[in-house]
C-alpha cells in the first residue's frame, strides 16, 4: 500500500505524467490534488522531493522497479531533451531513435517496466505536438509501446483521477486519488472475489461499483471472480431476476468464471447450524419479534438462551417441517447478551419460511440468514478476500466469529465506501413507487440509477470503471456530485462519437445563399475530423438551407459569420414577423473570406427534398426525479418530487443518423452528446437521449411548473419487492445469459445483443 504522497495541482504545465503514472504503478505514493500547488513534491519516508527526475527514481526504488541505472540516465536525458524541443525535425529524430530502438524490445530497459519507461512516456504524453506526431502510423514499435502503457488499469485510474480533479476547479482544495488499491495478504494466481447480489430486483450504480472492484482484483492478481446469487429469501426472490442481473452484469462488462447460488449450499449449511446448536453456540428461541428487538437492544438475555442442547435440537427439526409450532421458532447464534457491537447481540442464524423457493422448490421450510450464509459460502467456496461496504463494518466481528466457530477456512474482508449521489434514489422501495406510480417508463428509465438506466443515459461502461477505481478504498460516507462522473464519460464518448448536425423544427429559418451551387450537391466528408476510424458521411449542399431561430437572430446586418463544413456567408438582409421571428434570411457566400476571424460558427442543413430528405427525429433530456440532495429516512417521497423531469425537442437531423444502431453515441454539434434510443413506435421519429456533459450548468434543475393530475399520478402502496419485471421499458435485445432454467414471466426489459455466456 502508499507508503508516501505525492502533492502535485492538475493545472501544472507540463503536467508531471511520469510523476502520476508511476506513483500508480507502483503503489508506493497517494496521490493528493491540491490546485494551490506551485510544482510538485513527494513525501516519502521522511524524505521531501520535489523534481520529477528524483521522483521518478525514488518511486521506482521503492516499488521494486529492477533497471540498468546507467542505462536510465541516457534515456531520463533524451526525455528531457523531447520535453522541451520544440522544431519539428528535432522531435521526429529523438522518436525515430526510440521507435528504433524498441523494434526488437518489449520495454526501454530490459524485460520489464522501469523508471526510463515512466520517465519517457510522461515526456511524450505532455507534448501535444509529439501526441498528434505519433498518430501519423511513422512510428509503429513505439507507439505500441506507448499506448500499452496507456492501457494499463493503473495508468487509466491515474488519468481518471487528473479528469476528476480539472473537474472540481476547486483552488485551494485537496483531493486524494483513490486508485492505490491493493488487497491484504493478497498472492498472484489464488485470489478469489465474489459478488453476492440478492436475485430480488435490478442492479444500480451501488451496485456496480462493488462488481467493478471484485472484478478489478480478481484480474490484477490474476484470480478468480465468482458471482454467487444470495437466494435465502423466497419471498423476495424470482428466477427471472437471476437472468435480468446477469444482463445487467454483461452492460458492465462484468463475466463471472463461475456462476453459483446459496441455495446449492442449503445441505452444508442445514449440518452446520446443526453442528453449531450441538457444540452449544446456538440455541431455538421463540421470543417475539418485538421482545427480541427489545432484549437485543437492552442487553437482556433470551428465555431460551440457556436451553439443552436437546431441546434445541428438537425446535430446531420441527422447523424444519415447516409446521405451525415450527413456524413460532428461529435459531441464534450464542455470541453475547451485552457486548458493545449490538450486532454481536446472539443474532438470528437460521429462520422459517414455508413459501416454495424458486430453486429447491416446497424441499425447504428453513432458510439461513445472510449474516450465517455469507461467511460459510465464502470460506466453503474458497473466497480469499470479502469485499463489503464498510456499511457492514459492525457485523465483521460476526462473520470471523461465525467461521471460527465452525472451524472452517478464514476469509480477508476489504472495506470500502457505500457509493451515494445526491439527488438520487437507491432504495428498492422508493424507486418501486416511481415505477407503480408512471412517473417513469420502467426500471430501465434514463432517470433511474439502474445500471440499465445509467446506460441508457449514455454513461460509457470505461468511465464508470475509471469512477469507481478513482473512488479506491476510501472510508467516507458522502453523497457524490454527478458532475465528475459525467466529465469522466465525456472523456471516453467525445473520441468516438460522430458528429451529425440538427435543427430544431420549431421556427426554423430558410436561408437563400447567393452564390452557392446551381443545384445539390453532395461531398464525403469525415464523420470525426480528429479520428478518422468513425467513417464517413455525406453532406448535402444546395443554394437554400434551414438554420436554427436562436442563430438566425442572432445575426447582425451585414455580419460574415461561417458556415461549418462549407465556408464563410455574408448576412444581406432577413425578415422578421411580428412576434421578432426570423422568417426568412439572404446571404452571399465568401469563401476567400477567413473563418478565423468570424464569431460565429453555425450548422445549417440543406433544404429538404424527395431525393436529399431530413430525418424527423426527437431530442430528449432529464432532470433530477427529486428536489431534494439526500432524503432523510422519515421523508415522503411525495413532498420531494420534481415536478416535470423530461423534456422533448423536436428537430430535423442529416440523413447519417439513419444509419446509426441503438446504444450507439454520437454528438450532434453545438447541441451536445446523445446517445441514439431508437425509433419512436408511436410516431416514427428517431429518439436521442442527451447525455450530461459534467459541466454544472447542464446538471442544474430544468423543472418547469408541475403537471396536472392527469399526468401525475397519486402514491401507491410501495412494497419493497418488485413483483412483476412488465414495468420495464424494451431497450436492447438480449440473449440469454443464463441458460434455460430459468424465464421471465411477462415484459423484461432487454439492452444491448449478447451471447449466452452461463450455462447451469
Amino acid at each position: 500500500m502508499a507508503a508516501g504522497t505525492l502533492t502535485l495541482s492538475s493545472k501544472l504545465s507540463p503536467f508531471p505524467y511520469s510523476a502520476l503514472a508511476i506513483a500508480a504503478y507502483t503503489e508506493k505514493a497517494e496521490i493528493v490534488y491540491d490546485e494551490a500547488a506551485t510544482g510538485i513534491s513527494l513525501d516519502l519516508n521522511g524524505s521531501k522531493i520535489d523534481t520529477e527526475d528524483e521522483i521518478v527514481h525514488a518511486l521506482a526504488k521503492a516499488g521494486g522497479l529492477s533497471e540498468d541505472s546507467a542505462k536510465a540516465a541516457s534515456f531520463f536525458a533524451l526525455a528531457q531533451t523531447l520535453r522541451t524541443a520544440t522544431a519539428v525535425p528535432e522531435i521526429v529524430h529523438g522518436l525515430d531513435s526510440l521507435d528504433d530502438h524498441l523494434a526488437w524490445r518489449s520495454f526501454v530497459v530490459g524485460h520489464d517496466i522501469t523508471s526510463a519507461d515512466w520517465m519517457l512516456w510522461g515526456a511524450l504524453k505532455s507534448s501535444t505536438k509529439i501526441v498528434g506526431l505519433l498518430k501519423n502510423g511513422k512510428h509503429a514499435h513505439l507507439t505500441r509501446w506507448y499506448s500499452h502503457l496507456e492501457s494499463l488499469e493503473t495508468t487509466q485510474a491515474a488519468l481518471a483521477s487528473l479528469t476528476a480533479a480539472k473537474a472540481t476547479k476547486a483552488r485551494g482544495t485537496k483531493v486524494a486519488a483513490g486508485f492505490a488499491l491493493g488487497l491484504e495478504g493478497a498472492e498472484m494466481g489464488k485470489v478469489v472475489t465474489r459478488f453476492p447480489p440478492e436475485p430480488s430486483g435490478y442492479l444500480h450504480i451501488g451496485h456496480a461499483k462493488a462488481a467493478m472492484l471484485n472484478q478489478y482484483f480478481a484480474k490484477m492478481y490474476q484470480g478468480k471472480l465468482i458471482i454467487r446469487f444470495d437466494d435465502t429469501n423466497p419471498s423476495k426472490e424470482r428466477s427471472e431476476f437471476e437472468e435480468t442481473i446477469l444482463e445487467d452484469l454483461e452492460l458492465l462488462e462484468i463475466r463471472g468464471d463461475v456462476v453459483t447460488h446459496t441455495s446449492d449450499y442449503f445441505d452444508q449449511l442445514y449440518e452446520l447450524a446443526i453442528k453449531m446448536i450441538e457444540s452449544g453456540k446456538a440455541y431455538a428461541d421463540d421470543t417475539e419479534r418485538e421482545q427480541m428487538q427489545h432484549e437485543r437492544r437492552e442487553g437482556i438475555a433470551s428465555a431460551h438462551r440457556n436451553d439443552s442442547i436437546e431441546d434445541n435440537l428438537k425446535h430446531f427439526a420441527e422447523m424444519k417441517t415447516g409446521s405451525t409450532e415450527g413456524l413460532r421458532w428461529c435459531v441464534r447464534a450464542k455470541m453475547s447478551v451485552d457486548d458493545p457491537n449490538k450486532a454481536l447481540r446472539d443474532p438470528v442464524i437460521y429462520r422459517c419460511n414455508p413459501l416454495p423457493h424458486h430453486r429447491t422448490g416446497a424441499q425447504w421450510k428453513i432458510y439461513p440468514t445472510y449474516d450465517f450464509a455469507c461467511p460459510m459460502v465464502d470460506s466453503i467456496e474458497g473466497v480469499t478476500h470479502a469485499l463489503r461496504t464498510n456499511e457492514y463494518r459492525d457485523r465483521n466481528p460476526q462473520y470471523w466469529w461465525m467461521i471460527d466457530a465452525l472451524g472452517l477456512r478464514k476469509v480477508k474482508i476489504w472495506d470500502f465506501s457505500r457509493l451515494n449521489f445526491i439527488y438520487t434514489l437507491l432504495s428498492k422501495r422508493k424507486l418501486h413507487e416511481f415505477v407503480n406510480n408512471g412517473q417513469v417508463r420502467g426500471w430501465d428509465d434514463p432517470r433511474f440509477p439502474t445500471v440499465r438506466g445509467i446506460r441508457r443515459r449514455g454513461l460509457a461502461v470505461e468511465a464508470l470503471r475509471q469512477f469507481m477505481l478513482l473512488q479506491g478504498p476510501s472510508q467516507a460516507i458522502v453523497s457524490l456530485e454527478w458532475d465528475t462522473i459525467w466529465a469522466l464519460n465525456k472523456k471516453v464518448v467525445d473520441p468516438i462519437a460522430p458528429r451529425h448536425w440538427a435543427i430544431i423544427e420549431d421556427n426554423k429559418v430558410p436561408v437563400t445563399i447567393k452564390g452557392g451551387p446551381s443545384g445539390v450537391e453532395v461531398k464525403s466528408l469525415p464523420k470525426h475530423k480528429k479520428n478518422p476510424d468513425v467513417g464517413e458521411k455525406k453532406t448535402v449542399y444546395s443554394s437554400t438551407i434551414l438554420v436554427d431561430q436562436e442563430d438566425a437572430k442572432s445575426f447582425e446586418d451585414q455580419e460574415e459569420i461561417t458556415l461549418m463544413d462549407w465556408g464563410n456567408a455574408i448576412v444581406r438582409s432577413k425578415s422578421v414577423d411580428s412576434s421578432g421571428n426570423v422568417t426568412s434570411i439572404e446571404m452571399d457566400l465568401h469563401l476567400q473570406g477567413d473563418f478565423k476571424k468570424t464569431k460565429k460558427k453555425i450548422t445549417w442543413l440543406a433544404q429538404p427534398s424527395s431525393e436529399h430528405p431530413l430525418i424527423p427525429v426527437t431530442l430528449l433530456d432529464y432532470d433530477y426525479l427529486i428536489t431534494k440532495k439526500k432524503l432523510e429516512e422519515n421523508d415522503s417521497i411525495k413532498d420531494f418530487i420534481t415536478p416535470v423531469t423530461e423534456f422533448k425537442e423536436l428537430a430535423l437531423a442529416d440523413a447519417n443518423v439513419k444509419d446509426l444502431k441503438k446504444g450507439d453515441y454520437l454528438q450532434f454539434e453545438r447541441k451536445g452528446y446523445f446517445i441514439f434510443d431508437g425509433e419512436n413506435k408511436e410516431d416514427g421519429r428517431l429518439e436521442f437521449i442527451r447525455i450530461p456533459d459534467g459541466k454544472a450548468a447542464n446538471l442544474a434543475s430544468k423543472a418547469g411548473p408541475a403537471p396536472s393530475k392527469e399526468t401525475q399520478p397519486s402514491a401507491t402502496d410501495g412494497s419493497s419487492v418488485i413483483t412483476n419485471t412488465e414495468d420495464v421499458t424494451k431497450m436492447y435485445k438480449v440473449d440469454k445469459v443464463y441458460g434455460n432454467n430459468v424465464g421471465p414471466e411477462g415484459h423484461v426489459t432487454d439492452m444491448y445483443k449478447v451471447d449466452s455466456i452461463y450455462k447451469v
